[in-house]
């Protein structure tokens, strides 16, 4: 509606739109619109279209090799400056009246289960050295492992009664157990001490956990409530008097893994060890990996700027640079052998209008 004032007299009076300028802005939106889409879908609207030349494309894969490859071999000198001592001892931890039968000794509480290894370093390690246990044919990241935890219950505790999630290990003798389920059931708990000589090398185990896992997962009032309290134990046991959340090993434990070879902290030794020391591992072999033909290793390791030994990244970054650099000279040797004229540039799609002008 048009809307008209009287100057002369004030009165305020109204007049139809003239169907005609209606039509007319509607036409024109619904002009617009087509226009747009067909823009659109023939690939015309305005946009940052390069010219593929073989310079350009020559250029760009030499470009990619000549960062690539220094960034790999930056990043395998790093890995390779880590220094590792692995040692697999679930097989040698067994007494010989035990070694055809694996599982009945672990399972025999009265075995002696206390073992003595003896570790040479072959390179100076400098602190922190990161104590690992690492577990092979582990499955930790199956469906039903995984489920069978209470997220919930571990921040809350025993306020939260809703753990169905945990079944069978939710209940023990009619009480709720905290914590609940496989996850937690499962705790990992052979233990290590060392020597140096007549030293004792101290493991520090705070601070192993994430800090946002501490901080927001697990619940500084919430403490273990009959947990490994059936005939039937799992792993490790809970200290009653700690709270969950300062618990590190079990935090540690209850980031599963998603592969079936997976490594966790255990601790670290706070002082440099010296080319040919020995190092003497007092160790408790109380896991049962033997049911499921699974492996145990200790690991000692340092670690650089870019973290633990793994040489996987540098390695594929001196490939990807190396493959790189091939393409760039096949290309080049091609178009110096068939050298072809380039087109004229303005014939694109984005330049028609500048040749209808």
């Amino acid at each position: 509606m048009d809307v008209e004032v009287d100057e002369r007299g004030g009165d305020v009076s109204t007049t139809a739109a003239s169907p005609l300028v209606i039509l007319h802005g509607a036409s024109s939106s619904s002009s617009r619109r087509s226009k747009a889409i067909h823009q659109f879908t023939q690939q015309t609207l305005p946009a940052c279209k390069p010219v593929l030349t073989p310079a350009w494309v020559i250029g760009t894969f030499f470009f990619m090799g000549v960062i690539f490859i220094p960034v790999g071999l930056i990043s395998l000198h790093a890995s390779q400056s880590v220094h590792e001592i692995v040692d697999r001892y679930d097989t040698e931890c067994i007494p010989d009246m035990f070694k055809s039968n694996k599982v009945a000794y672990i399972k025999n509480a009265s075995a002696p289960k206390s073992c003595h290894r003896y570790l040479k370093v072959h390179k100076p390690m400098k602190a922190p050295i990161y104590i690992y246990y690492q577990l092979d044919n582990y499955y930790q990241n199956h469906r039903r492992y995984v489920k069978s935890r209470s997220d919930e219950q571990l921040l809350r505790g025993l306020g939260y009664n809703k753990t169905g999630s945990c079944e069978p290990l939710a209940l023990e003798n009619g009480l709720p157990v905290v914590p609940c389920g496989l996850v937690a059931w499962s705790l990992f708990n052979d233990t290590y001490s060392f020597s140096r000589g007549t030293n004792k090398l101290e493991v520090e185990k705070k601070n192993i956990a994430w800090k946002s896992d501490r901080d927001h997962k697990f619940g500084k009032q919430v403490y273990p409530f009959n947990f490994q309290n059936s005939s039937f134990v799992g792993g490790g046991k809970l200290d009653t008097t700690i709270p969950l959340s300062d618990q590190e090993d079990l935090i540690v434990w209850m980031r599963t893994a998603a592969f079936p070879s997976f490594r966790k902290l255990y601790g670290r030794i706070e002082e440099d060890l010296e080319e040919d020391d020995i190092i003497v591992v007092h160790l408790m072999n109380n896991y049962n990996t033997y049911s499921f033909g699974g492996k145990k290793m200790l690991v000692l390791s340092t670690s650089s700027w870019l973290g633990g030994k793994n040489g996987f990244l540098g390695v594929a970054y001196i490939f990807v640079g190396s493959s790189a650099i091939l393409i760039a000279l096949i290309f080049l040797l091609l178009h110096v052998k068939n050298p072809r004229p380039y087109g004229d540039t303005m014939y694109l799609s984005g330049n028609r209008k500048e040749i209808s002008r």
